[in-house]
């Protein structure tokens, strides 16, 4: 029989995590980060996005690994478009210019996985300069 962690936060439900609501049909669920362990080395979660949006061309301080989980995305990066589907996956390296579209007519979810802790996104158009998920992070936009 499996034992039940001592630490609270190695045990992660769901229902019971901050849901960040990042604007225009784009919301994500962080499952582990510096926010509930102060261990982790990754931070990872689940972004959904509605019909027509995606976030803006952007890059991270670190390695990006993303799986489809449903609907249908468009994935631009460093300038060139991968279509993919359910159970397809890629990978962005650290400082390059990417994006993620829900191409499809349901809504859209991928799972995804930062090779750091402590992750800041840059927005291409700006340059600006944000730590992952902060107030200023929450920007999404019509992919239209």
């Amino acid at each position: 029989m499996p034992s039940t962690p001592r630490d609270p936060n190695l045990l992660i439900d769901p229902e019971r995590v901050t849901v960040f609501d990042r604007g225009n049909g784009v919301s994500t669920t962080p499952y582990v980060g510096k926010w509930n362990s102060g261990q982790a080395t990754v931070t990872t979660g689940v972004t959904a996005f509605a019909v027509g949006t995606g976030l803006p061309l952007h890059s991270h301080n670190c390695e990006e690994s993303v799986l489809i989980l449903e609907g249908l995305a468009t994935a631009e990066i460093d300038g060139e478009y991968f279509d993919l589907e359910p159970g397809q996956a890629t990978w962005v390296p650290a400082g390059v210019p990417h994006r993620f579209l829900n191409r499809g007519g349901s809504v859209m979810r991928i799972y995804w996985l930062y090779g750091a802790r402590d992750v800041t996104r840059t927005i291409t158009a700006t340059g600006e300069t944000f730590e992952h998920l902060s107030e200023n992070d929450r920007g999404g936009q019509s992919s239209q």
